[in-house]
């Protein structure tokens, strides 16, 4: 065999293995878990995670009953989301990544900025990412002792801060 054939066979091993370590490291990730409620970055964290999951109950409860539109049921709270939230369908397809980054609390007010990591795969040789960062605002509700949103930048409808929005 030609030193030739011996370097293009090497070279067609180490991409194979390759491929095999980056499927492995994608599989073995693990699942997201619903956090401590008791935060802002847990809130943001468990309604983004709630919305992925399409755990829609749980994500309306995260939201704010003082915000302008809130939805009265969560089946309006689907509605919404069917009609208006075509950044949640998004989200919901799996090539989204999203980690809470910071959080400022200032009082009763709190915004937590989320890094959100969008992944395209179009075939062995065409995939990109981009990243991008977005805030989310929560607030106190001394009544529940509980974050609750009151606005997002993403995943969010925003006729729920304005129903006129939503007609």
């Amino acid at each position: 065999m030609k030193g030739t054939d011996k370097f293009l066979i090497g070279i067609v091993i180490g991409v194979v293995i390759l491929i095999g370590a980056a499927f492995a490291v994608a599989f073995m990730r693990p699942e997201p878990t619903f956090q401590p409620e008791d935060t802002p970055a847990g809130v943001a964290h468990n309604y983004l995670l709630a919305l992925q999951k399409k755990e829609y109950e749980r994500a309306y409860g995260y939201l704010s009953p003082t915000l302008d539109g809130y939805p009265d049921s969560v089946e309006t709270f689907i509605d919404n989301i069917d009609d208006y939230g075509w950044q949640i369908r998004d989200l919901q397809e799996g090539s989204i990544m999203l980690a809470v980054e910071t959080t400022d609390i200032t009082g009763e007010r709190a915004e937590v900025v989320v890094q959100e990591n969008h992944f395209r795969q179009g075939g062995l040789f065409d995939s990109s990412q981009y990243d991008r960062t977005f805030d989310m605002r929560l607030s106190f509700d001394s009544d529940q002792n509980t974050w609750k949103i009151i606005d997002s930048d993403s995943y969010w409808v925003s006729c729920w801060e304005n129903e006129e929005f939503c007609r």
